[in-house]
């Protein structure tokens, strides 16, 4: 029986009535995803227990037709940019493409933690500490956006401006699509010289973000293990700002 505490929804509420609000203002450009409670459509996403409260009301967010923000995620995968992930009950995305994501973190007992980006390098990107705090970014990108794009704009044209306004105000950072910053790179240390408490057993490698500051970078495939690295997998420590790699 999972008994992970919800994550109340008075904790986001602000941030929450901020994106319906923004939906709701900019009609033409976005679209508010319904919560369980009140959508009419039969839903098949299976949204950690964690997050019960919030996806009853919030669903998520889709701009030019493009789903940039979801709690209710349909078809979960393993592959693409959860390659080194491991089991699915230990993230759940927020937002993805075939090459890269944007995933809260998961303890065992299935409460969140921190969120980050994972790039086509599969490397791992600290969005934000928490969802609350993911969630403010994104309403501050989503506002810029929609405040940016040209009121002539139409079709194909006003699509692809905001798909760039959201990459220069977010995703760009987030999914690591710029050159990155090598003062930005936290290493992955032998469990032995790491101070992270309760590493779990098979631990071959661990990065700390515990001090580290928002856009740091953790750059799997450049773990000093053995073996495949594409055999790995990733588990969490200290509400997600500990990465472990695993063997497989």
């Amino acid at each position: 029986m999972n008994t992970s505490p919800l994550l109340p929804i008075l904790s986001v509420r602000p941030v929450l009535d901020r994106l319906t609000s923004l939906a709701r203002t900019h009609e033409r450009d976005a679209t508010l995803i319904p919560g369980l409670a009140v959508t009419e459509e039969e839903v098949a996403a299976n949204p950690p227990v964690a997050l019960e409260q919030i996806v009853d009301e919030f669903g998520g967010i889709v701009l030019r037709d493009q789903t940039l923000l979801t709690l209710l995620v349909e078809d979960r995968t393993d592959v693409g940019p959860y390659t080194l992930l491991g089991d699915a009950a230990t993230f759940y995305p927020l937002f993805e493409t075939p090459e890269a994501a944007v995933i809260l973190t998961l303890d065992e007992e299935g409460a969140p933690g921190a969120v980050f980006g994972i790039g086509e390098d599969l490397a791992l990107h600290l969005a934000a500490p928490d969802l609350g705090t993911y969630l403010e970014r994104f309403a501050d990108a989503l506002a810029a956006t929609l405040d940016g794009l040209d009121p002539a704009l139409e079709g194909e044209e006003r699509d692809e401006a905001a798909e760039q306004l959201m990459n220069d105000h977010l995703f760009t950072q987030v999914l690591g699509l710029a050159d990155p910053d090598p003062a930005l790179d936290v290493p992955l240390r032998s469990p032995s010289d790491s101070a992270v408490p309760e590493l779990p057993a098979g631990a071959l490698a661990v990065a700390d973000l515990r001090e580290a500051p928002v856009g740091a970078r953790v750059d799997l495939m450049e773990a000093d293990v053995p073996g495949d690295p594409l055999e790995l997998h990733v588990a969490w420590r200290a509400g997600g700002r500990a990465v472990v790699l695993l063997g497989g």
